[in-house]
């Protein structure tokens, strides 16, 4: 999918000029992009079908996409906040939120910070420890080089739609000493999350799949559905065949799992 330009705004956050799509009408449902990625690289495919039953809104958060660039480091927990912000602006109380990779991260601080803001929480391809990501990888992505990403639909998307395309090598550069400064999640405050979460990663994905498992069970998963007790509110889907990168183009196993667990009716209060 070409997203439409004539659909795309801005709003102004926290000293950033934020892009953002809205696309269809109903229960609002944010998606937030993947790292190095914007709006078509991570969703284009998606966006048209989530769109015919939900008012689908889509942020391109900073240094990405058609989102500018300002004078500060990149952060993840920067980025909820400017989410939590845009959405204030747009009228937005609560949302559905959907998040991939990077922006998986980021829907999870979003839930964690502005946690009455969230209805539901899809998380693709995340982690909440670094030891939750096959050992090595982060430390092989921190040797990269920015030209090593040319040619690669991420920055042909960026050359083509960003404000300063000039501006690759900073975002490179911000998003490695990013990388360098995460920190973990305490699985105490994985618990606490209220949302009802769906939790989707590759069966060969940046994500060990054992840590899936063990973040499913925070989240009240890995029990005997076949009890008076029930299933848990939380799901977890782990899609046959899928790499880090593929996860966001499998449509077809993505449209059977995410509308079913967003349209299902919220848990009641205990």
């Amino acid at each position: 999918m070409e997203t439409n330009e004539l659909q795309g705004k801005y709003v102004n956050v926290n000293g950033l000029n934020m892009y953002y799509e809205v696309h269809g009408t109903g229960q609002p449902l944010v998606l937030l992009h993947g790292a190095f990625s914007a709006i078509g690289t991570s969703f284009g495919k998606l966006v048209p079908e989530l769109a015919k039953t939900r008012q689908v809104i889509a942020f391109e958060m900073q240094a990405h996409g058609r989102t500018a660039d300002i004078d500060r480091p990149l952060s993840m927990e920067q980025m909820a906040d400017d989410t939590a912000a845009a959405l204030r602006q747009l009228d937005i109380e609560e949302t559905d939120v959907f998040g991939y990779s990077m922006g998986g991260t980021v829907a999870l601080l979003f839930a964690i910070r502005h946690p009455d803001m969230v209805r539901k929480l899809v998380l693709a391809s995340v982690s909440h420890t670094l030891s939750g990501i096959h050992p090595g990888l982060m430390e092989g992505l921190g040797e990269m080089k920015p030209e090593m990403m040319f040619d690669s639909p991420w920055h042909e998307e960026y050359m083509r739609i960003a404000p300063r395309p000039e501006d690759f090598a900073t975002l490179f550069a911000k998003k490695t000493e990013m990388d360098r400064g995460i920190q973990d999640i305490p699985a105490e405050t994985i618990q606490a999350l209220e949302a009802p979460t769906l939790l989707i990663i590759g069966d060969s994905d940046l994500v060990r799949p054992e840590h899936a498992v063990e973040m499913f069970r925070l989240l009240g998963g890995g029990v005997f559905g076949d009890t008076p007790a029930g299933l848990p509110s939380s799901q977890l889907a782990i899609l046959p065949g899928t790499s880090h990168v593929t996860v966001v183009d499998q449509v077809d196993m993505l449209l059977a799992i995410i509308p079913r667990f967003l349209d299902a009716p919220m848990p009641r209060a205990a």
